[in-house]
Order: C-alpha cells, then structure tokens, then sequence
C-alpha cells in the first residue's frame, strides 16, 4: 500500500510539472521556437514516464483485487 501511494504522489508531482512545461511551450511559440521545443521534449519525456508509472499502478491495482 505504502508503494502505490508513493507512485500516486509521484504520478501527480510529474503531472504537474507537465502541465507547467506544455504551458511554457505554448507561451514561448511565437518568441523564442528553440526554447518551446525543448520544452515540449521536456513535457514529452515527462508524459513517458507517467505513462509508465500509471501501468505499474494498473498492475498493483490488479494484484490487490485478486
């Protein structure tokens, strides 16, 4: 239980920074595309990783109903 509640704060720490990097980007478009891109890769690497943290948390769900 203890690890799926880390996993849980960790899920929403990256969502939120997420958010604040897809934000930066859009806010940088029209004056510096450089910066926006590599935020927007930052903001893609980020949504990797939640994606992989809410399969673990699919699994643990999973082995906890059984």
């Amino acid at each position: 239980m203890k690890q799926t509640k880390k996993i849980i704060e960790n899920q929403n720490t990256l969502l939120s920074r997420y958010k604040s990097l897809v934000e930066q980007a859009y806010n940088l478009r029209q004056t510096d595309s450089a910066l926006s891109d590599f935020s927007e890769y930052q903001a893609i690497k980020l949504l990797h990783k939640m994606n992989k943290l809410r399969f673990l948390t699919r699994d643990l769900n999973t082995l906890q109903q059984n």
